[in-house]
């Protein structure tokens, strides 16, 4: 847990550096010029330390860059703030592979609900870009405070719950089945 929680503080940090510069100075370009800085600053650490960069590393990268000059330029957040919806749709279109969940699951999920793991694969690719929509739209309305909440709370939150209703709905689906199969042997 650990582990998963230092990769996602470091996958959002250009982000969290964003938000408090411009929270504090409510200046753009500052906020944007240091995130840039500090993204670019953690890859070539992590370069230095040796650890191999993965091609979402490198996407994120050159989607801050991009971004953060489009921000630079025109002064204009949305275009920083649009950054999380374009990794959602990203992540979304790569969850329309068939089949993407099975590796994420138990054995006994993948040997008693094959066909609900496919289904709840595209259900997280739906929900992913649903997200991501969200904030492309909450990104529109320039309004940082209301981006913060969406990404910060209903994003995260609509992933905690998608995972929960998962766990249940599988623990219950597996659980049927296998008494199903023991009451079958049993006859």
């Amino acid at each position: 847990m650990k582990d998963v929680l230092i990769r996602l503080g470091s996958d959002f940090l250009s982000a969290i550096i964003f938000l408090v510069i411009y929270l504090v100075t409510d200046n753009v370009v500052l906020a944007t010029s240091v995130a840039i800085t500090g993204a670019v600053a953690q890859v070539i650490y992590a370069r230095i330390k040796g650890k191999e960069l993965g091609f979402m590393t490198w996407a994120s990268l050159g989607l801050v860059i991009v971004l953060g000059i489009a921000t630079i330029l025109t002064r204009d957040p949305r275009f920083v703030l649009a950054k999380p919806a374009i990794a959602h749709f990203a992540i979304g279109t790569i969850m329309l592979r068939r089949g993407w969940l099975l590796r994420y699951v138990p054995p006994i999920a993948v040997e008693t609900i094959p066909e609900y793991i496919t289904i709840a694969g595209y259900a997280w690719a739906a929900l992913m870009f649903a997200i991501g929509t969200g904030t492309i739209i909450v990104a529109l309305t320039g309004n940082l405070k209301l981006w913060v909440f969406y990404v910060s709370f209903v994003a995260i939150g609509a992933k905690l719950a998608a995972f929960a209703i998962q766990y249940v709905a599988f623990r219950l689906l597996i659980t049927s089945r296998v008494r199903a199969a023991r009451a079958t042997a049993g006859t």
